[in-house]
């Protein structure tokens, strides 16, 4: 808490947020950032049963205004460092803005059903999910291999463009931009939201339980 509101303070006041077009989260301010503070307490309570958390709430206040002290005065004291901290917000937040619309523009695809699914696609006959598998196979050649190869009642073939895309090193909003990765989402009838939580995969309308 003294950590997100010390640089949302400075951030304001620096004017460096003015242009942007949308409010900065909580998360922007925390993105990637690893910390350990070692507090001494008399009766630690921990949250949950993996004890992540600790729950003394007479801990919160010291903490987070000691944090919030120490954090101020370096900002003042470096303001080079503190426009580079600010700008890395910044950038946070534009990533997950652009991945958010992104993700929506996956899931407005998505929605669309049977009519929307993609040109490459060979589908099966089979309308029962759990009877259904699909296989991605690299390349227009690869596929018509498999498609050849293939029972059509129950499998169905998606050919992609090659090496796609490294999802585990590129930033979110370029994963749900990139054409072939829509592709996918759009073939398997996924989308990106659920009650719960707005960026956990959405499974309920998938269409093939092999993939």
């Amino acid at each position: 808490m003294g950590l997100t509101r010390t640089l949302k303070k400075y951030a304001d006041a620096s004017g460096l947020l003015d242009k942007l077009k949308f409010e900065i989260s909580g998360d922007d301010f925390r993105e990637g950032l690893t910390a350990i503070i070692s507090v001494k307490v008399a009766e630690p309570q921990f949250e949950g049963q993996t004890k992540t958390k600790l729950g003394n709430r007479e801990v919160v206040s010291p903490v987070s205004q000691a944090v919030a002290e120490m954090l101020e005065n370096y900002l003042e004291e470096n303001p080079n460092d503190a426009k580079i901290i600010v700008q890395k917000v910044i950038l946070a937040a534009q990533a997950r803005h652009a991945a958010k619309k992104a993700r929506e523009m996956v899931q407005r695809k998505t929605v669309m059903g049977g009519g929307g699914l993609p040109g490459k696609l060979s589908d099966c006959s089979e309308q029962d999910p759990t009877k259904c598998e699909i296989f991605l196979v690299e390349g227009d050649s690869a596929g018509g291999t498999a498609k050849q190869g293939r029972d059509r009642a129950f499998q169905a073939i998606l050919p992609l463009r090659g090496k796609i895309l490294n999802v585990e090193k590129a930033m979110h909003h370029k994963v749900f931009e990139n054409e072939e990765i829509r592709n996918i989402f759009t073939a398997l009838g996924v989308t990106v939201g659920t009650a719960e939580d707005s960026k956990a995969l959405n499974l309920e309308k998938l269409r093939y339980h092999k993939v």
